[in-house]
């Protein structure tokens, strides 16, 4: 198999792993609540990426590890809870929607605090997507009565966790392999991952009832396939293809989500999707280079950590 086959291979599979990520974390709240959902996921995909990456820790100077400490924390500490508690209260495939803002966050905060420039076209995607990202809200909320739709918030505020990682990785963990930071940022969650299972009496009150046990195994999957494996494949695709190519995962990523949310009895109306098409094409927007201007890429690598 060539490059080129290689790498439409690896865009497919990532965008089915990354895309069925959200109805993962809504199966897997059918037996754990959502903040033992997320010191599960942390856990399993720490034990993961220590049986892969532990090589890898040597590469790790004592001048990356503020900065492995603070991207663990934006990256994933914050954002698994965040996605727990909102794919707990509203639909995923909303929140795979939602979960499209990161780009959008990535390019702001890249250019308040760490100083990187961006073109007109990417301001207009900016505004053409918080336009859909306000239509795709009021609409869930009247559409779902139900479900309370404060707190597709946390997928806001998740993204922007996304986005400060990302940039700090750019920033000042460049001379480290995807791996390397992957692993580091995993070996320091271990103990705060235990230390919530433990208060939330999580080893006391499972009983490893039939849905408890599928819930497990709903969440191995997300942190082996949905973490672990997908930054393999996806450093793989770096590699061998463009960042604009591998950037467009982004775009497929709501897709496949949509596709398991419809399966599993959630509903879209078209207002919705004409939502999540401007949002699309926000993000298009802000990833979209001219020809002259190449230089920049810190768009495009926000996905290397999105699942961390």
């Amino acid at each position: 198999m060539n490059n080129h086959q290689q790498k439409w291979l690896y865009l497919i599979i990532l965008s089915i792993v990354w895309g069925s990520s959200f109805i993962l974390m809504k199966k897997s709240l059918l037996g754990v609540n959502p903040v033992q959902l997320g010191a599960l996921r942390m856990l399993f995909t720490a034990i993961f990426m220590l049986m892969i990456g532990f090589s890898s820790l040597k590469k790790i100077q004592k001048k990356h590890w503020k900065f492995i400490c603070y991207t663990a924390l934006t990256g994933t500490l914050f954002p698994v809870f965040l996605f727990a508690f909102a794919v707990d209260h509203i639909d995923s495939s909303i929140a795979s929607i939602l979960n499209s803002l990161t780009p959008f966050n990535t390019l702001l905060l890249g250019f308040w605090v760490f100083g990187i420039a961006f073109k007109r076209n990417q301001l207009i995607g900016i505004l053409v997507g918080l336009i859909g990202t306000l239509v795709l809200i009021l609409e869930g909320a009247d559409l779902n009565p139900n479900q309370n739709y404060w707190y597709s918030l946390l997928i806001v505020i998740a993204s922007i966790g996304y986005a400060l990682n990302v940039n700090m990785v750019k920033k000042y963990l460049s001379d480290l392999d995807a791996i390397a930071i992957t692993t580091g940022n995993f070996l320091l969650l271990i103990i705060p991952a235990f230390i919530i299972l433990f208060f939330t009496g999580f080893f006391s009150t499972f009983s490893g009832t039939e849905t408890e046990l599928n819930s497990l195994i709903w969440i191995a999957v997300l942190a082996v396939f949905g973490t672990g494996l997908a930054k393999v494949l996806y450093n793989k695709m770096v590699h061998i293809s463009t960042p604009v190519f591998a950037s467009s995962v982004t775009y497929l990523i709501p897709i496949v989500a949509i596709f398991w949310g419809v399966l599993d009895g959630e509903t879209l109306s078209l207002v919705q999707i004409l939502a999540a098409v401007l949002i699309l094409f926000g993000v298009y927007l802000v990833n979209r280079k001219n020809k002259k201007e190449s230089k920049h890429y810190v768009l495009t690598l926000f996905i290397k950590f999105i699942k961390s």
